[in-house]
């Protein structure tokens, strides 16, 4: 029998991964109930273009310029009829700032201290998010976890959602690892998972 290839660096999801995303739901509808009801619609739409997109990814392998962020804000824009910058004003407000708050209380705090330890043992870390990530790692006082940060809409080069394994094999590329040596872990086996599967690494279900 063979011996499952050495793991020598975390690549990882953040969304429903790095914290518990009950509470931060729970949080953000309150808000939005009481600050920006006339903004759900907005949001939902957006919401809604992402799982399209990322519909399109899985079947085609469709890639999206000058990134998956900006395709997904337009086509949202469109179909609602707003100017681009608009929408996008209220998806950094309502998906990126506000949410930091309760992200800070919903910490998935023992797999944080996992990567932590893992990192200053020597490992090699990433993170991988579909979504700009690093507003969202400093509230969760991460960011000195990770090596490199892969994120849609910042400067990373992403042109592809998950379950494309482009975003890991970036990572594993920059942190200069071997795919079989990386372990992907992540919240959805239909996306991380099928993302790791590609890229030929490791999984492991984040729950």
């Amino acid at each position: 029998m063979l011996a499952a290839p050495q793991v020598q660096a975390y690549l990882v999801d953040l969304d429903g991964t790095l914290y518990r995303p009950g509470l931060v739901k729970l949080g953000m509808t309150v808000e939005l109930v009481v600050f920006g009801a006339h903004r759900i619609a907005w949001l939902k739409a957006f919401r809604q273009e992402h799982e399209l997109m990322r519909h399109e990814t899985a079947s085609s392998g469709a890639e999206f310029l000058p990134s998956p962020f900006a395709v997904q804000l337009q086509r949202a824009a469109d179909r609602l009829g707003v100017q681009a910058s608009k929408l996008e004003a209220v998806v950094r407000d309502f998906m990126i700032e506000r949410p930091s708050k309760w992200i800070r209380l919903a910490k998935n705090n023992s797999l944080l201290e996992e990567i932590a330890t893992f990192h200053a043992r020597g490992g090699k870390t990433a993170l991988v998010s579909d979504y700009p990530a690093e507003r969202k790692l400093k509230a969760l006082e991460a960011r000195s976890s990770f090596d490199v940060v892969i994120s849609n809409g910042e400067k990373s080069g992403l042109t592809r959602l998950k379950p494309a394994p482009a975003g890991y094999l970036m990572a594993a590329h920059a942190l200069s690892v071997d795919p079989k040596n990386c372990l992907v872990l992540g919240d959805r086996s239909d996306a991380d998972g099928k993302a790791a599967e590609a890229a030929g690494m490791q999984f492991r279900l984040i729950r």
